[in-house]
């Protein structure tokens, strides 16, 4: 850049001729600049040599293998639990948890990155200047001299992208855009999951504080029939002390799950971004455990574990991370601006009036070179790719931790939904036991000790089904989050509230940028 410094006089002042050659070449320069390839690597899409193996072989089938539909859609998976309420608080949570909203604000400050790296793709400087200066000289015996100085002047530099400098940095900062997509995407995945996990948790306590009072009711009635056989001389102590145990021992687990229901509720109620306290829209549909008629999934396709926000997020960071190698190669080499200026700068005398402006002007190509530098500068560039190497390694964890989740979540899912089977009918075979037991023990064919050990095991059979049966579902809901479903209905709606969005266009110019959409999901993003 050359600023504006000073006169310039006519006689030294370059001929027409050699001024129109000198922009000439300035013109010719830009143009055979513009053509040049950035430095850097170009970003090649990371293989996982692994994927495509694992991904084509079937998960393991129980025995007996599993009836139902083999899949289904997992773009708003929480719609196939068929529970209103769940589908209620899923939305919910994912439009008001302050995880996602702060995502939301990271995409608005990655789009204004963006903008900041495309603007050195301009002139990087332009500059106004005015000044007015006025100066006077008192003499004894001569007359007094003052007189007013004013100038004026617009001077630009523009630093040529001759190494790709700059449309690296805008290729980095576009990159990690996407990447804030992502993780936005991936914001969406984990609230979901989140919020149809805790409220299944909520409906299982509920269920097994139902089954609990419902023992303890039973226990109760025993403990009273042999209290009464004991005060009639027909029973023994023992038999009364052995009822009590069983009895307050159930009792006591009441508190443990009526405290457990309370925090459960409150971790929902801080998801939804709310104060912490009992959610009322749950008092319908109580004690139901929601449940997918749903075999388990056979079939892993390469491209689904690419396609979960955590994993695009990776690829974006990665991507990005090659073009500031670029960035930092760019900085070997020296850097061709032209820049530009011109000015006003006439004088007034006090004794006579302004005197004629002088127009005073510059342009010419300058070159910056930091020849003693390079060794900082290699070695940036080497930080650069040191950099982008740890974020390739941090990619394949990614991917491997995804295809594990996956993994586990289908085995859990499968396992338990093997057990659900069987505890189903040892639930059935303990409430006959216990039938049985009663019956007998009446009529004076067993003691009441058989009557104890009947209650003990119906309790406890119930409680592995009920644990069992929202273990099944905890582990569907960990299965859809592993293949990454939910993000897609996040990306039709707005990054924030009106009311959010109304008070940062008060506090700056965000001009149409708070109402900008979201790029939809792309065809081939879509989960199957």
């Amino acid at each position: 850049m050359l600023p504006y410094s000073g006169s310039i006089h006519p006689e030294r002042q370059r001929p027409p001729a050699a001024r129109e050659v000198l922009f000439g070449v300035s013109m010719a320069s830009c143009l055979l600049i513009s053509g040049c390839a950035p430095l850097g690597p170009e970003f090649v899409r990371p293989e996982v040599s692994w994927l495509d193996a694992w991904a084509a072989r079937p998960l393991e089938q129980p025995t007996p293998p599993l009836t139902g539909p083999a899949s289904v859609s997992a773009e708003q998976w929480w719609r196939n639990f068929d529970d209103p309420v769940m589908e209620k608080l899923v939305a919910e949570a994912q439009r008001l948890n302050p995880g996602v909203r702060t995502a939301g604000a990271r995409i608005l400050e990655a789009r204004a990155l963006v903008g900041i790296a495309r603007s050195g793709l301009y002139p990087q400087a332009q500059q106004f200047t005015a000044n007015l200066l006025g100066a006077g000289q008192e003499r004894s015996a001569d007359p007094d001299i003052d007189f007013t100085t004013y100038g004026t002047g617009f001077s630009i530099g523009w630093e040529l992208d001759f190494w790709g400098k700059f449309r690296r940095g805008v290729e980095a900062a576009d990159y990690n855009y996407l990447a804030s997509i992502a993780r936005y995407d991936d914001m969406q995945v984990l609230v979901a999951s989140q919020a149809a996990s805790l409220y299944s948790s909520i409906r299982t306590i509920e269920l097994r504080l139902h089954i609990a009072k419902e023992n303890a009711a039973l226990q109760k009635r025993s403990l009273e029939i042999t209290e009464e056989l004991f005060r009639s001389g027909n029973d023994t102590e023992l038999d009364v002390q052995q009822a009590k145990a069983l009895y307050l021992s159930t009792l006591s687990i009441i508190p443990e799950l009526e405290a457990a229901l309370r925090q459960t509720h409150n971790a929902l109620g801080v998801l939804l971004a709310r104060a912490p306290g009992l959610l009322p829209e749950l008092a319908t549909g109580a004690q139901k455990i929601p449940r997918v008629p749903l075999g388990v999934i056979v079939d892993m396709p390469a491209g689904l574990l690419r396609r979960r926000p955590d994993v695009r997020a990776a690829e974006m960071q990665l991507a990005a991370q090659s073009a500031l190698i670029g960035v930092s190669e760019a900085q070997l080499y020296p850097s061709i601006a032209l820049g530009g200026s011109v000015g006003l700068a006439p004088t007034s005398p006090a004794t006579r009036g302004w005197s004629a402006n002088t127009l005073e002007w510059g342009l010419g190509p300058s070159l910056v070179w930091n020849v003693f530098d390079h060794g900082r500068l290699k070695n940036q560039v080497l930080v650069e790719d040191a950099r982008f190497q740890q974020l390739y390694e941090q990619f394949q964890e990614t991917v491997l931790s995804a295809a594990r989740e996956v993994d586990d979540s289908a085995v859990g899912f499968a396992r338990s939904t093997v057990q659900i089977t069987l505890l189903d009918q040892a639930v059935e075979a303990a409430r006959r036991s216990l039938e049985i037991a009663t019956i007998q023990y009446r009529e004076g064919l067993v003691d009441f000790q058989r009557v104890l050990d009947s209650q003990k095991t119906l309790f406890s059979q119930q409680e592995r089904l009920v644990t069992s049966r929202g273990e099944v579902t905890q582990s569907l809901i960990a299965l859809y989050k592993a293949m990454g479903g939910g993000w897609q209905s996040g990306r039709g709606r707005t990054l924030l509230d009106e009311a959010t969005r109304t008070t940062m266009r008060d506090r700056s110019d965000w001009k149409n940028q708070l109402d900008a959409p979201l790029p939809a999901a792309s065809p081939k993003m879509r989960m199957r």
